[in-house]
C-alpha cells in the first residue's frame, strides 16, 4: 500500500507472473523471490529532473542496504514522464510536452518489480485526487485556467517556506498579472537556466532571453517550474485579498516583508543588505 501525504491510501498493483502447463515436481520448483516493500518520498517543490535524481538515490539505497535491484531507474522514470500526458482539463493549454507540475509530491511505496510507468501513473492518480479538492471558481473569475493555477502554485512552492505566506505570494502574482508587470520571480529564471538555489544569479542570467525569465517577460512562465503540493495549489486558486506587489526575504528568518510600495520595497532591500540603488 502507499500512503499519500494528504491522507489518501492507494493500493499499488503488484505484477504476478504465471506460467502455463503442468507444474514441475515440487523438488525442482524454484521459489519466487520475495516481494520487497520499498519507499520513496518526493518532497514538495522538486522538479522532474530532481525527482529522477531521487529515484536514482533510492534505488542505490535499495541495492546497498536491502540487497535488491529495483526495476525502477532514473532513466526509466524520466522516460515514463516524457511519455505521459496530463488530465483532460489541462490539455488545451499544455503544449510543451512537459509533465512538470503534474507529478504529485508524496510518499509512495513500490516493489522491486515496479516500473517507471507505474510510479508516474501513481503520481498522476494522486494529482487527480488532490486537484479535485481545489475550488477554482475564484481563479476562473479572473480568466485563469487550471494550468495557470498550477504554474502559480509551482512558483508559490519555490518562493515560500512559511505556510502563512503562500496566499500572500499568490496575491503578489495575481496583482502583478493584473497590472501587466513582470513577475520578477527568480525561481523561474533558475528553472529555465538550470541554476541551483545555492548559486547567485549573474547579470547575464537576469538579462537572458530565456522564456522563463520573469524579470524580463510579463505573464506566467511557459510551464510550472516545480511540482507543488496541495497547500500551494489551494493558495494559487485563492490569493489573499491584499494589494501587495513586492516582497523580500527578511534576513535570518523564513519570512518575507510584503508591500504595495516600490519605494518602501527598495528601502527594505537596501536595509536588509541585498542591494542599494
Amino acid at each position: 500500500m502507499r500512503r499519500l501525504a494528504f491522507g489518501v491510501v492507494i493500493t499499488a498493483a503488484l505484477l504476478v507472473a504465471g506460467c502455463g502447463g503442468d507444474s514441475p515436481p515440487a523438488a525442482t520448483t524454484e521459489a519466487a523471490p520475495p516481494v520487497e516493500r520499498l519507499r520513496i518520498i518526493f518532497p514538495e517543490g522538486l522538479n522532474v529532473r530532481e525527482m529522477g535524481d531521487r529515484v536514482a538515490a533510492v534505488r542505490k539505497i535499495a541495492i546497498v542496504k536491502r540487497g535488491v535491484a529495483p526495476k525502477l531507474t532514473r532513466k526509466r522514470y524520466l522516460d515514463a514522464t516524457a511519455q505521459a500526458k496530463p488530465l483532460k482539463p489541462f490539455l488545451e493549454d499544455w503544449k510543451r510536452g512537459s509533465m512538470e507540475g503534474f507529478l504529485f509530491p508524496a510518499l509512495y511505496e513500490f516493489t522491486q518489480f515496479t516500473s517507471g510507468r507505474e510510479l508516474v501513473s501513481d503520481q498522476l492518480a494522486a494529482f487527480r485526487k488532490a486537484f479535485a479538492r481545489v475550488n477554482l471558481s475564484s481563479a476562473r473569475s479572473k480568466n485563469l485556467t487550471p494550468y495557470d493555477v498550477l504554474k502559480i502554485a509551482s512558483m508559490i512552492e519555490k518562493e515560500t517556506v512559511a505556510p502563512g505566506e503562500r496566499r500572500l505570494v499568490s496575491a503578489v502574482i495575481y496583482n502583478r498579472l493584473r497590472n501587466e508587470m513582470p513577475l520578477g520571480i527568480d525561481a523561474t529564471i533558475r528553472y529555465g537556466l538550470d541554476i541551483p538555489g545555492t548559486e547567485s544569479l549573474t547579470k547575464s542570467a537576469i538579462r537572458s532571453d530565456n522564456p522563463y525569465n520573469s524579470r524580463r517577460f510579463p505573464g506566467l512562465p511557459p510551464t510550472p517550474v516545480a511540482n507543488p503540493g496541495l497547500a500551494s495549489i489551494r493558495a494559487a486558486a485563492h490569493p489573499a485579498k491584499v494589494d501587495y506587489l513586492y516582497y523580500v526575504r527578511i534576513p535570518g528568518t523564513k519570512r518575507h516583508f510584503f508591500t504595495a510600495s516600490e519605494s518602501e520595497f527598495l528601502r527594505k532591500v537596501c536595509k536588509f543588505g541585498y542591494a542599494c540603488s
